[in-house]
């Protein structure tokens, strides 16, 4: 069934629901005429009269009464389908699927959510904790959020935080035990915990920088995991040292639980970036959803405000 025939069948109910042409004409914004010229055209593709009509009435043949009874319905349900679609974008409703790291969850979002859904409580938010780069198009996923060091090409990017600082950090109690790193090349001497990629089993580099050089160092890594969150712990127990976002472990700082050392040697990394697809019409939950979220760069991170 194409359009042409679509609304025929909408110009009929309208001539059998007000029986007449003038007043069907007049709420579909056609002349009696277009009107009179659509429902013949109706009655050739059909074969059959719907509609009896003199100089003075109109009536529903049997083939009209039977084709309204099953028409009517149909119709109505698909506006109510394209009413309940248009209202997807002047009141955000739906579900958004969001790639994202822990830390990242932990950072920027978990802070914001409440919020969130406060304001638009048809939206359902889905998170889904990865640490690899994953595909977020051929996953399903709406949008992902990563450092600005590992967005996928060809995105729309939008920056959520200002850049982060790295920090090399350690509990009071492994300086208990060891003399605090004055330069980078000390942390040979140190018991270091990094974190692997999943994706590519690559280990997170140690970046220092000396004026305007940056290096790498390869530390000895006595413990490796895959999840900062457990990193995070084993330092805090007094494992050994870390390397991570300084801006993820300011409440520890503040506590005392966390030491920061090699401070002027550590650089700042890109911070985190909302990222999706360019669509043409975005729906309204994930256009909520970035309008939101997104803040100004220089704006502070919420946990440290």
């Amino acid at each position: 069934m194409n359009g042409k025939e679509i609304a025929e069948l909408i110009a009929f109910m309208e001539v059998a629901r007000s029986q007449s042409f003038r007043r069907a004409a007049s709420r579909l914004g056609m002349s009696p005429s277009a009107v009179s010229h659509t429902i013949r055209s109706l009655e050739t593709w059909l074969g059959v009269r719907v509609l009896s009509r003199t100089t003075r009435s109109v009536s529903l043949t049997q083939a009209g009464e039977r084709l309204l009874e099953r028409v009517a319905p149909a119709i109505s349900d698909i506006r109510q389908a394209v009413h309940e679609s248009a209202a997807f974008q002047t009141s955000p409703q739906g579900k958004i699927r969001i790639n994202l790291p822990r830390i990242a969850a932990q950072l920027v979002l978990v802070p914001r959510l409440q919020a969130f859904l406060e304001r638009y409580p048809r939206i359902e938010v889905d998170l889904v904790i990865d640490d690899t780069l994953t595909d977020i198009v051929s996953q399903g996923f709406d949008a992902g959020i990563r450092s600005g060091e590992r967005l996928q090409q060809e995105m729309v990017a939008r920056q959520l935080t200002p850049a982060l600082n790295m920090a090399v950090v350690g509990a009071p109690s492994y300086f208990a035990r060891r003399s605090p790193p004055e330069v980078p090349a000390d942390l040979h001497a140190h018991v270091c915990i990094n974190y692997r990629w999943s994706d590519s089993n690559a280990l997170y580099a140690w970046t220092f920088q000396e004026g305007d050089r940056r290096f790498d160092l390869q530390v000895r890594h006595a413990l490796t995991l895959n999840d900062t969150s457990l990193i995070v712990a084993a330092v805090l127990e007094g494992t050994g040292l870390a390397y991570l976002p300084q801006n993820h472990l300011q409440a520890y700082f503040d506590s005392g639980e966390l030491v920061r050392v090699l401070s002027s040697w550590t650089p700042s990394i890109p911070g985190f970036y909302l990222y999706y697809p360019h669509r043409e019409h975005m729906p309204s939950a994930l256009r909520a959803f970035v309008d939101f979220m997104t803040v100004p760069v220089d704006q502070p991170l919420s946990h440290t405000q």
